[in-house]
């Protein structure tokens, strides 16, 4: 038994190259990295990797995790700034034994010892958004509604897991803002003897549930991926609603070591990709009713649109 989970269509591609190694007996390391830098390096996704949206000063700034499910081993960067596929130089940190997780100039600098290439990953597409935007809030900037983080769990025909995130965070946060991304048991969690959840959303209001921490909880006492997610997500918004009468986004992912699947979301336009043996790479959309979450296979027509409006020029105001 195999498969892989991700937040958000932006990872169907990624996902089909995940397949390849999956069904070919590769590893859970390999292909979720694989699956993750597809993402980050296609310009045309605007909240991760090349391409992704600029923090207020103008300044891509990138986050990064990957947990090995078999030794617990995490690696994670933060606020990195000009090197491509941070989720690479997250997964080789995940080898470090302390120092696993480095932000700003001194991930930077780990990154360059460790020779990973440099690039500026400020697009002239972004700097149109960022122009764009600035022209639309004169009086004040603001962070915009999306916060597509990718994110993925994955299981290999060994019994080895592995969760991966990667993101350009918040359209206009502040210098130096770190969402839930990097943040273990919050962005992502993965136990290879139980499995792994990862979460994609608000960060601030993630974090504060240690979401993907506790889906992996609920299922080791013997919950269902799907319930487990619908749990964990629909009592943090319950509990922040009534604590401070609001919640933001929260979406997440999860698989068992059985392969089985889950997903939830307070919010209406939420996506996912899942692939397994019997099934080829495949996007849903899922439908909240209640406090609980079904999906269906998104339309051709859906797809087609999805990809148009991404890819449509854009002007600067």
């Amino acid at each position: 038994m195999w498969g892989i989970i991700a937040t958000w269509r932006m990872a169907k591609e990624g996902i089909e190259k995940a397949e390849k190694i999956l069904d070919s007996q590769g590893d859970a390391g390999d292909a979720i990295e694989t699956a993750i830098k597809e993402v980050e390096d296609f310009p045309y996704y605007k909240s991760v990797g090349y391409g992704g949206l600029p923090n207020e000063a103008m300044e891509v700034e990138l986050d990064a995790a990957y947990m090995n499910g078999d030794t617990l081993s995490v690696g994670a960067v933060a606020s990195l700034q000009d090197f491509a596929n941070p989720i690479s130089i997250a997964r080789r940190l995940s080898h470090e034994t302390v120092n696993c997780m480095l932000v700003g100039q001194g991930a930077e600098s780990f990154a360059s010892q460790e020779g990973f290439e440099r690039k500026n990953m400020l697009t002239d597409r972004a700097k149109i958004h960022y122009k764009n935007r600035i022209k639309e809030e004169q009086s004040k900037l603001q962070p915009y509604a999306g916060h597509d983080t990718v994110g993925m769990v994955c299981l290999d025909d060994s019994g080895k897991m592995t969760a991966a995130t990667s993101t350009s965070g918040l359209f206009m946060k502040k210098k130096g803002r770190v969402g839930d991304s990097p943040i273990i048991g919050s962005g992502f969690y993965v136990d290879s003897q139980i499995g792994g959840a990862s979460a994609t959303g608000l960060g601030e209001d993630l974090m504060k549930g240690c979401i993907s921490y506790e889906i992996v909880r609920l299922m080791a006492q013997g919950m269902h991926p799907q319930k487990a997610c619908e749990k964990a997500v629909f009592e943090l918004e319950q509990k922040l609603i009534k604590r401070r009468g609001h919640a933001g986004d929260l979406s997440v992912v999860a698989m068992n070591k059985d392969g089985e699947f889950g997903v939830a979301s307070n919010i209406e336009a939420f996506s996912f990709v899942v692939c397994l043996p019997h099934l080829k790479p495949t996007v849903y959309l899922v439908k909240r009713e209640g406090n609980h979450c079904t999906y269906q296979p998104a339309s051709q027509q859906w797809l087609d649109e999805y990809m148009q409006t991404r890819m449509a020029p854009l002007k600067e105001k």
